[in-house]
């Protein structure tokens, strides 16, 4: 399955918009889709991916109490499941989402049966050599995961929270020189 992304910008971690990017804050999602722990889960963007930076995609559980449709994602409630950096070369960072307007991820197996919120992120790294230039492309979706294991996901953060703006993932001059490694900003991703 795979869902449409919004293309809107926001270059400050500290907003609460770093969460969901919602066009209106509260407002929920058409629907809640059902996913199989272990099959594949995306994103459709409305472009391709035009910028050159990392891609990530995070999850986290719905308490008790809440349904996906009216949950705000708060608190410290948020595991990485993916990752992807750049290939780095004496001639510059290759960046493998670059140029697509599809992207998938696996949902692991072990995750635990129940709704979670499915938050996809690229950050566009173009203009990221100063506090406040990467660019973060987000957008959520309500699903409801079946078949699932006994997982505990982790590590945990909240958004805003998770990142700094001088993170050395998200300030970065990709151009000059050359950098020799990158790390993503975040946590460690879970797999299950």
């Amino acid at each position: 399955m795979v869902l449409k992304q919004r293309t809107l910008t926001l270059c400050q971690v500290t907003s609460n918009q770093i969460r969901c990017y919602e066009l209106s804050p509260g407002a929920p999602a058409q629907g809640t889709y059902e996913v199989a722990a272990g099959s594949t889960l995306g994103f459709t963007a409305q472009s391709s991916i035009s910028h050159p930076g990392t891609l990530q995609f995070y999850m986290a559980k719905v308490p008790s109490g809440e349904t996906a449709s009216t949950w705000d994602g708060s608190g410290n409630v948020w595991f990485k499941i993916f990752e992807q950096g750049p290939t780095i070369t004496g001639g510059g960072l290759t960046w493998p989402s670059q140029g697509k307007s599809q992207v998938t991820v696996p949902i692991p197996k072990s995750l635990p049966s129940g709704e979670y919120l499915f938050r996809v992120e690229h950050i566009a790294l173009h203009s990221a050599g100063s506090a406040g230039g990467a660019q973060f492309y987000i957008s959520c979706a309500q699903v409801k995961v079946t078949g699932g294991g006994s997982g505990s996901p982790g590590p945990l953060v909240s958004f805003p929270g998770a990142y700094k703006a001088t993170d050395p993932g998200i300030m970065i001059n990709i151009y000059y020189p050359v950098p020799t490694s990158y790390t993503p900003p975040g946590p460690k991703v879970w797999t299950g």
